[in-house]
């Protein structure tokens, strides 16, 4: 089976952050998203998406962000088979980021045009994390272009596609309930007990999920 990950905001080296899912899912990628970095926006995160998706059939896995620009990507793609939405969002067409979160957003200005990721926050995304594993997230955190989290959608893959929502049901970046409400959108329900990364932490439990719906 063939998965094509979508990492969250404000972070690069997206094989980085799927590491310990390869050995799992050997036939998987990671993208990495132009937006993250300042080197494009939305749009160019979603032509990057669909640019894996043109290598073959796969189940996508949208973390965060990347379930916004997953949501997009997929929509009329003939390869994707599945949405699985982790600890993110399912946009409608002509929402953005911003507006299903309520124009909440942990980042702070970090140049024109660009964004990044609160210092003081950060902790609460690796909780859970073992150290070693919390450091090395920590210093692939980048600014990222601001435009990517106002900018709507222009198609809604979710309704058309079978999807799956994985609450992450120990997060304290991303509340629980929050994540409940926007998984109302999707088709089936999974709640793992883990903070904002399961793929760092519960990688063999992910992975289930993510062979049961391929």
């Amino acid at each position: 089976m063939r998965v094509v990950f979508v990492h969250g905001a404000l972070v690069g080296d997206a094989a980085w952050w799927w590491s310990r899912m390869t050995p799992l899912l050997p036939e998987s990628v990671a993208v990495e998203l132009p937006s993250c970095g300042g080197g494009g926006d939305l749009y160019t995160d979603v032509a990057a998406v669909r640019a894996a998706l043109d290598e073959g059939p796969a189940v996508l896995c949208g973390h965060s962000y990347g379930g916004v620009v997953m949501t997009e990507a997929a929509a009329d793609h003939r390869a994707a088979r599945h949405l699985v939405y982790v600890d993110s969002y399912l946009p409608d067409v002509g929402e953005s980021l911003a507006d299903v979160t309520g124009g909440v957003a942990p980042v702070e200005p970090a140049g024109e045009g660009l964004v990044s990721l609160r210092p003081s926050l950060a902790p609460r995304y690796v909780h859970d994390c073992d150290p070693e594993v919390a450091a090395g997230a920590m210093t692939r955190l980048v600014p990222q272009t601001a435009a990517a989290f106002t900018q709507p959608v222009r198609a809604a893959a979710w309704r058309s596609l079978p999807s799956t929502y994985v609450v992450c049901a120990d997060d304290p970046a991303t509340p629980p309930e929050v994540q409940r409400e926007q998984a109302k959108r999707a088709g089936t329900v999974v709640e793992m007990a883990c903070g904002h990364h399961p793929f760092l932490t519960r990688p063999a439990e992910l992975a289930a999920v993510l062979r049961q719906v391929g």
